[in-house]
């Protein structure tokens, strides 16, 4: 990143840049190192200023990570947002929903919500990101839910499968390479025709009889009272 230390004739529009440039340089070494493996010495190093001056811009190392990961949230319920008022069916919603979040999560704010996220933080701060945190899943669940309404989902449980595919997409902000071979479309695509379509082919002799789930013990004795 080029560093934004340069003079400006709007100093508010300057001070903003010189801070944006602290957060995502900070966001990219807290994925890349570590929260706790990573100094505001580096930060400052990458950046070509002094450490002292990273002080103007941010008060400690954990409001720096409160704020990667803040943004990062943010920038997945925008997403998600100008996704669901598209319109379209609920699959379709859903499928913007998976690919907007996917692109989030290659992106430096994005990757460190993903990769080091808002446990190194004190419990107030915590519980501030898990509520935006929470906001997504609902996003997520409200849309499964209306799809086995509209009957374009399989019946399924809207909390179990939000989980399954918001922690699926997650998985991408741990193992891409922003620099590597294929963009990030390349990625979000084919793991979104997986998530929905799954890996077997549909014919009666691809799809293997499932064994039914042998009830838990203490199950199988109350069934057997009641019976009685």
């Amino acid at each position: 990143m080029r560093s934004p230390w340069v003079k400006s004739r709007n100093r508010d529009e300057e001070r903003e840049l010189k801070r944006e440039a602290v957060l995502r340089t900070a966001a990219r070494l807290f994925s890349e190192q570590g929260f706790h493996a990573t100094s505001l010495d580096e930060v400052a190093e990458q950046l070509q200023v002094t450490k002292p001056t990273l002080y103007y811009y941010i008060k400690s190392k954990d409001e720096i990570l409160f704020e990667c990961v803040r943004i990062g949230l943010e920038m997945v319920t925008d997403s998600l947002a100008r996704a669901t008022a598209s319109g379209g069916s609920a699959v379709d919603q859903l499928v913007e929903c998976m690919r907007a979040y996917g692109r989030v999560v290659t992106m430096d704010y994005g990757r460190c919500v993903i990769r080091v996220g808002e446990d190194p933080l004190p419990p107030d701060s915590r519980r501030k990101l898990r509520a935006l945190k929470a906001r997504i899943d609902r996003v997520f669940r409200d849309l499964v839910s209306q799809g086995v309404a509209e009957g374009s989902l399989a019946p399924c449980d809207p909390k179990l499968t939000a989980f399954t595919l918001a922690g699926a997409l997650s998985w991408i902000g741990r193992w891409y390479q922003p620099h590597g071979a294929l963009a990030p479309e390349e990625v979000i695509e084919p793991c979104i025709r997986t998530l929905l379509a799954g890996l077997l082919r549909r014919t009666e002799e691809a799809v293997p009889c499932r064994p039914a789930v042998p009830a838990r013990p203490d199950a199988r004795r109350s069934r057997r009272r009641s019976v009685t």
